[in-house]
């Protein structure tokens, strides 16, 4: 899944079922009961101060992000297939060219009849002839053979460019760009794979563009899901070998409140967010599980209309609701 980043609270509490004490104080900091959450009171100034930030956020229409698994291929078996290709290709040349001289020595043999050339002569012209046509049958031979070995390992797209070494295939021997094989969950599908997808680079988790190609000619045994082959930049940071979350945007859509990573705080084994509740003052709410993931964001359904989000700073916030509550009001209190 797309990274989250851990936060956890130092202050280390007890869970209790009862309802919330009365309003207690720290400094300009309120923890107040309303509507049976717990709100953090913070003023503009006080919210500076610690470094929060709050973005008005409206619920609309957002494109779905399919996590995907992702796995940088060795461009070897590519170069070893290229080089092989043109190498026979050459050595087809060869053989044609020699093909060529003999079957002329041998029409010219003929031509002069017996007279002027020997039985044993011409047999060794045509022998030599023979020889040089077996040559050539075998040289295209090998083409076809490589031509079509490419196209079935990597499909028509690389396969062809691989025959044709094209620009798409030196720089993937070059290593200027990467292959990345991108396969779907096992049930999952999409009639149009989309034209750029994204993985997410380790250790930080940073999101770089992919390039579709093709569909890719085998799927991933250990997911058992469709596949397709993308491009991304070999200074991208990524290294053949390497596994990667991959995100494909899907043609659904979720309608919801989308709040970036940053918003997200992780206490007590949840994911957490912190909404406005009236003026200058902020509850937690819980991230259900399985919310929708749109352009690295989460959308989140159920907080009904438009409502500030603390967008950056949440920690913060958590920090202060903890340093306001008695040891025995500290369970998970929204939703």
């Amino acid at each position: 899944m797309m990274r989250r980043a851990v936060l956890s609270a130092v202050v280390a509490l007890c869970a209790c079922g009862g309802p919330v004490g009365p309003a207690r104080s720290q400094g300009r900091v309120r923890v107040l009961p309303e509507g049976g959450r717990v709100a953090v009171r913070l003023t503009a100034e006080e919210r500076a101060r610690i470094g929060v930030v709050t973005a008005r956020l409206v619920p609309q229409p957002h494109r779905i992000e399919i996590l995907a698994y992702g796995s940088v291929l060795d461009p070897a078996r590519i170069t070893d297939l290229t080089n092989s290709y043109a190498g026979a290709v050459a050595a087809l040349r060869t053989a044609k060219t020699r093909a060529e001289v003999s079957a002329s020595a041998l029409r010219r043999a003929r031509s002069l009849g017996p007279t002027v050339v020997a039985g044993a002569q011409l047999e060794t012209v045509e022998g030599s002839a023979a020889t040089d046509e077996a040559t050539l049958a075998a040289a295209e031979s090998q083409v076809r053979t490589l031509a079509a070995t490419a196209q079935q390992e990597w499909g028509p797209v690389l396969g062809r460019a691989i025959v044709e070494r094209a620009p798409l295939v030196t720089r993937l021997i070059e290593r200027a760009d990467l292959l990345v094989q991108v396969t779907l969950p096992a049930g999952e599908a999409l009639k149009v794979p989309p034209a750029t997808a994204f993985a997410e680079v380790p250790p930080q988790s940073e999101r770089v563009t992919m390039r579709l190609v093709s569909p890719a000619t085998r799927t991933e045994q250990r997911i058992q899901g469709v596949s397709h082959y993308y491009l991304v930049a070999g200074d991208s940071g990524l290294l053949p070998g390497m596994s990667v979350q991959a995100f494909l945007t899907s043609p659904q859509e979720a309608v919801g409140i989308a709040v970036p990573e940053s918003a997200v705080i992780h206490w007590q084994g949840s994911a957490w967010i912190y909404h406005g509740l009236g003026a200058d003052a902020f509850t937690r709410h819980l991230l259900k599980p399985e919310a929708a993931v749109s352009a690295d964001r989460y959308v989140i359904d159920d907080l009904g209309g438009e409502t500030d989000i603390v967008v950056t700073g949440p920690q913060a916030v958590l920090t202060e609701e903890l340093k306001g509550r008695s040891p025995a009001s500290a369970d998970p209190d929204d939703d």
